[in-house]
């Protein structure tokens, strides 16, 4: 229909909010010593905050990047989307990869005597408390889905509050982006043109992704609820189900379904992905969250209806 909204988001909008829900990435260098670079690549896990659509990486000081960087400043960061709790298990067993984005460009140091990587501290230290300030002021409904997460594990503030610790050292680091790649869950890669990135921003309930996920699926409760989502939307009947991704326009699951045809020795039910859409746009956690409990009560009514009439 013309005029329709797409129900999901394009492939650049999905990178933007990747980068924006996860807080640690796979960041790779070009080894390098005193006499110059090397062709091997170092990796390592480090952890980054983003400003502006800009990552910012902190790096601890003894790591191998720091040297590196000095001889060549050219490297490459892979973030996946948020995959917590039992979601991981799940994602393992059937073999299926978390949505990536890779990204390549050059890093340029915030020198301290400069007074630049106080200020991306000062940065960091207000995204943490406009989080947590979020979260704090947030309703019944949104903590009631929170209260099941594994805080410690899914809250982004949480894990970036590390990075202020003066106990531990680092170097700081602007990330400037060459080239954006979203990389699908079946390892499929997508070159995103850097003008359509600079089209978008993230969602504003991206940095919450990692907790609603797990909150969701944690949640006997809920888990069963989205089991009745995929029944009574999509006519699908799941054994189980989990919350795979969480976006302004909606959501995606994993529901364990029968099989169409068994063979080849297949079991008798497999996972599948499902899209639920959103009637409206969650500008935020608390309208995400009250949209999914609607979605949740409507169904349960239709069920209650069905029932009634046997």
């Amino acid at each position: 229909m013309k005029g329709t909204k797409p129900a999901v988001l394009n492939l650049a909008e999905k990178c933007k909010n990747i980068l924006a829900s996860n807080w640690q990435g796979q960041l790779n260098t070009v080894k390098a010593d005193a006499k110059g670079s090397k062709e091997g690549i170092f990796s390592s896990k480090v952890k980054y905050f983003v400003k502006r659509g800009r990552p910012y990486i902190w790096v601890p000081e003894k790591e191998q990047h720091n040297v590196n960087t000095i001889i060549d400043e050219r490297v490459s960061f892979a973030i996946s989307s948020p995959y917590p709790g039992p979601l991981k298990s799940l994602l393992k067993s059937i073999k299926k990869l978390p949505a990536r984005v890779a990204l390549a460009g050059d890093v340029v140091s915030l020198k301290p005597e400069k007074c630049l990587a106080h200020r991306a501290a000062e940065s960091l230290q207000a995204c943490i408390e406009s989080e947590e300030r979020a979260i704090k002021e947030s309703s019944y409904t949104v903590s009631g889905v929170l209260s099941s997460s594994s805080h410690l594990l899914t809250s982004r503030s949480e894990n970036l509050k590390a990075l202020l610790d003066e106990g531990t050292e680092y170097v700081v680091y602007k990330f400037n982006i060459s080239s954006w790649m979203w990389i699908d869950g079946h390892g499929r890669t997508h070159k995103i043109d850097l003008e359509d990135m600079a089209k978008y921003n993230a969602d504003k309930l991206a940095p919450f992704s990692a907790q609603l996920i797990d909150g969701i699926n944690q949640s006997e409760a809920r888990r069963r609820a989205l089991m009745i989502l995929c029944l009574t939307y999509l006519n699908a009947s799941a054994k189980d189900a989990y919350m795979l991704s969480v976006d302004r326009k909606g959501f995606d699951v994993l529901g364990k379904v029968r099989r169409a045809v068994i063979k080849d020795g297949a079991g008798e039910y497999q996972w599948k992905e499902f899209r639920f859409t959103f009637k409206e746009e969650a500008s935020d956690i608390e309208t995400f969250c009250r949209l999914l409990v609607e979605m949740e009560e409507e169904a349960l009514k239709k069920v209650s209806s069905f029932s009634g009439l046997t």
